[in-house]
């Protein structure tokens, strides 16, 4: 099933007041053990630009119903959708169900704006009700799946018997296996004809909380803290707003996003959100936890799924897939930017992460000679170059581009020979790299992820071996003081750090995904007070 022919809805969002371009509603759980700090929690909600809070009554000590009830609907600074979930559906409680339901009923009696049952009783629910629902309650019947996605057609399936049951809201969570099982729960918020909440937990589905709002969910659920989340993969209210300018998502939002394995650690959501905000361009840009590049283009072969850029360990695959390749991406055997053509969808590979890298370490070295068509001061030099995949490859490329001697060294050192092969360059085994120092003022490049968080103790080549180096590298940038920076200075090296080469690639991407001039300052400062 792919995402290439969903009809969105646009005439059906009801755009709400303060320039917003969705509907869909953020809501916070507040998981306290205490009513107390409950209260303190639903004022946080507030402070923090939530629209309404989700009371996990299950998290409650000692709770007492008509006490307790009470003054959380009445004290509550936001409207109030109450959850009371039973163990038997990944909740907390493990008592009596009569009980449980008659607190849900009190909830209502008292005002709550919502409440949640769950479908394997909300037939006996309703009938509990006699026909007595209050008016300004509004029920949300909920189904979970804490195993996998289903099809299309089982999830379309669902959320007719949650309909028929009488709901006014639907809602659906599935656990994502995949990042491509996101799209279906997409399918089912384009084409649903009542509100449906469409969630897909894990950190395989974090795109399925964002783009709700694309494709007109009801609400999503963001926590108040980092970490502090009532189901996994769940964002927290502050990156939702500040981090993905979620009120500014709307069904023509252009999607982009860095396709890599892991992606946590990327800061290029921060860099590219903020830039888009500050250029009044209508686009997202997400962190892309992908497995397979094939099955992730193909499912999502929307014109809204324009630009990616590619990182460890994807670059090669990206390649692979594109209709089309610059030929310096080509020569290189990898793209770190891709980009759908609108006037044909065509998918366009570039690299770019060879003149991000190679204009830092020129500009370390004192920047080329002599003006245009100048000598690089990299020409002539020894370059030594950690890694052969894709970003070895374009550091390798860029390095014989300027005119040096490009030496590569590789764990698997047959691919090092490969590549050292096209640069006509020379390859030597990893675990001679200390031992070899033909010349003095050699220049080092660290493009594995040996050195990455959390393995931060760890580095390619022994403090000693530094001595022979003028200039280190390292591609890495989280953390941006890798162990091999530091012995590098401490050796008497300059050193260059990663993300001297993401700055530089993101100005060029930029201009790629919007057409427009990059807002370079912000940039910068945007990556200092995310490193």
């Amino acid at each position: 099933m792919t995402l290439s022919s969903i009809p969105l809805a646009t005439s059906d969002l009801q755009i709400a007041e303060g320039g917003r371009r969705n509907s869909t509603m953020i809501c916070a759980p507040v998981l306290a053990d205490s009513v107390d700090q409950m209260l303190v929690q639903m004022r946080k909600a507030k402070e923090l630009g939530a629209d309404l809070v989700e009371v996990r009554i299950d998290h409650l000590k000692n709770f007492s119903p008509q006490h307790d009830l009470e003054i959380l609907v009445k004290q509550c600074p936001l409207p109030t959708l109450f959850t009371y979930r039973p163990t038997w559906e990944g909740g907390q409680y493990d008592g009596d169900e009569a009980a449980r339901q008659a607190a849900q009923r009190r909830a209502m009696e008292l005002g709550a704006d919502y409440i949640d049952i769950e479908l394997k009783v909300a037939d006996e629910f309703f009938k509990s009700l006699h026909g007595n629902k209050p008016e300004k309650t509004k029920i949300v019947v909920s189904s979970h799946n804490y195993e996998n996605t289903p099809s299309a057609e089982e999830i379309g399936n669902l959320a007719a018997r949650i309909q028929a049951t009488g709901a006014d809201i639907v809602k659906i969570a599935t656990t994502a296996k995949d990042i491509t099982d996101s799209s279906r729960m997409f399918q089912l918020l384009a084409h649903a004809q009542v509100p449906t909440i469409g969630i897909v937990m894990g950190e395989r589905g974090l795109i399925s909380r964002i783009l709700s709002a694309k494709f007109g969910g009801f609400l999503t659920f963001g926590s108040l803290e980092a970490g502090v989340v009532s189901a996994p993969g769940q964002p927290s209210v502050k990156d939702l707003l500040d981090l993905y300018n979620f009120r500014q998502i709307g069904p023509d939002t252009k999607v982009h996003g860095v396709i890599g394995n892991p992606i946590g650690h990327s800061k290029s959501p921060h860099l590219y959100n903020a830039a888009f905000r500050s250029a009044g361009f209508n686009g997202i840009y997400l962190p892309l936890l992908v497995d397979s590049v094939a099955n992730f283009l193909n499912t999502y072969s929307s014109p809204d799924f324009v630009g990616y850029s590619y990182t460890i360990p994807h670059k090669e695959a990206g390649l692979k897939c594109c209709d089309e390749v610059d030929p310096i991406a080509k020569a290189i055997g990898a793209i770190s930017c891709m980009i759908r053509k609108p006037s044909d969808g065509k998918l366009i590979g570039y690299n770019v992460d060879y003149l991000g890298a190679i204009g830092a370490i020129e500009e370390a070295l004192g920047g080329p000679v002599g003006g245009n068509g100048s000598v690089s001061p990299l020409a002539g030099k020894l370059f030594v170059v950690i890694g052969a995949g894709g970003a070895g490859k374009a550091l390798a490329y860029g390095g014989k581009e300027k005119g040096a001697r490009v030496v590569v060294t590789n764990r698997t050192y047959e691919k090092a020979k490969e590549l050292a092969s096209k640069v006509g360059g020379e390859a030597i085994p990893l675990d001679q790299l200390d031992d070899f120092h033909p010349e003095g003022g050699m220049i080092l490049a660290n493009t594995t992820s040996v050195g990455m968080k959390p393995k931060t103790d760890a580095t390619p080549i022994s403090k000693k071996a530094l001595a022979h180096y003028s200039l280190v590298f390292d591609a890495i940038y989280t953390p941006k003081w890798t162990r091999l920076l530091q012995e590098a200075q401490e050796s008497g090296a300059k050193v260059v750090f990663g993300t001297e080469m993401f700055i530089n690639q993101a100005f060029v991407q930029f201009e790629r995904f919007t057409g427009q001039p990059a807002p370079k300052q912000l940039i910068r400062d945007t990556l200092a007070k995310n490193t």
